[in-house]
């Protein structure tokens, strides 16, 4: 049944283990500027071992927006489809853990779409978050100059954007079947993208920024790009065309960060923009070791963090 109208927009969070960030990020979401009766939130935990859904919980008394929680403990995929078909809404913006959105965030992702009848999904834009460390300083200089310019070439289907930050149309994504309950790693929100063009609906980004924490030790960024290497494996294997291999070798990592260093450095006026191809490259590895490691047996999980 189409369960669509109620509200206008629905938040969607899922969420794990996310106690050191998730007052931020939910934070933001009650900042929202939305009109009363507009938009509802959705949390869906993937059985948390720390206080994470005790801090939300604790977040949300008293506020004057509708919510619902649930629990789950079968993967992103599954996790991101209880907010699908949960949503009495409209539209679906997502915010992550590890996410803060300025409070005209919802409304105005929401009045694109609003504008754009055909889009099925607006991705935003990275915001530069920087100050935790090297490692997390390069991968958000990574994610702000590629969200500016795209990433093209990584597959047929060119730049795409992730789930994280985006609005997506309720319609469009039941259209399509939703997310795929046998994901239980990285990529669920990559291979919905890929279903959406596929299906012609159109991709766009807007004009709307926020903000991510990324990964602060190299051993955690490690870990983070093998979830996607495995997760990356299924995804090639249901659909060849999403991703070109060769695009996502070490060597191709390094010809990137050649390719991307000096227009972050002018952009942004960081030094640390000059160490993007060696950023790259350890990135790449850790997603080949990944996608190896599935294709030779094993998937992953959703990673502690």
């Amino acid at each position: 049944m189409e369960k669509t109208g109620f509200f206008k927009v629905t938040i969607g969070m899922c969420v794990k283990n996310s106690e050191e960030i998730i007052k931020d990020a939910i934070s933001s979401v009650i900042s929202q500027d939305c009109p009363k009766g507009f938009m509802e939130l959705i949390i869906v935990d993937g059985n948390s071992q720390d206080r994470t859904l005790q801090i939300l919980i604790d977040s949300l008394r008293g506020v004057d927006f509708s919510y619902k929680v649930f629990s789950e403990n079968q993967g992103l995929g599954h996790a991101r489809q209880i907010v699908v078909d949960n949503a009495l809404s409209d539209y679906i913006v997502w915010v992550d853990a590890d996410m803060v959105v300025p409070n005209d965030y919802v409304r105005n992702q929401v009045a694109f779409m609003e504008q754009h009848p055909s889009v099925g999904i607006a991705g935003g834009k990275y915001g530069l978050h920087t100050g935790e460390g090297l490692a997390a300083d390069l991968e958000n200089i990574v994610y702000r100059v590629d969200s500016l310019y795209g990433e093209k070439g990584a597959s047929k289907y060119g730049y795409l954007p992730g789930v994280e930050g985006s609005v997506i149309r309720v319609k469009a994504i039941r259209a399509v079947g939703g997310f795929d309950h046998k994901m239980n790693g990285a990529a669920e929100d990559t291979e919905l993208v890929y279903r959406l063009k596929d299906r012609g609906w159109e991709i766009s980004v807007t004009k709307e920024t926020f903000t991510e924490s990324t990964r602060q030790s190299w051993a955690s960024l490690w870990k983070q790009y093998v979830w996607y290497g495995q997760g990356g494996h299924y995804v090639f294997h249901k659909n060849p065309d999403a991703i070109n291999l060769w695009k996502m070798t070490p060597v191709a990592g390094f010809l990137a960060g050649c390719v991307r260093s000096p227009g972050a450095y002018l952009l942004l006026g960081r030094t640390a923009a000059l160490l993007l191809p060696f950023h790259y490259t350890y990135k790449r590895t850790a997603w080949f070791f990944g996608f190896l490691r599935a294709h030779f047996g094993g998937y992953g999980h959703f990673p502690e963090k």
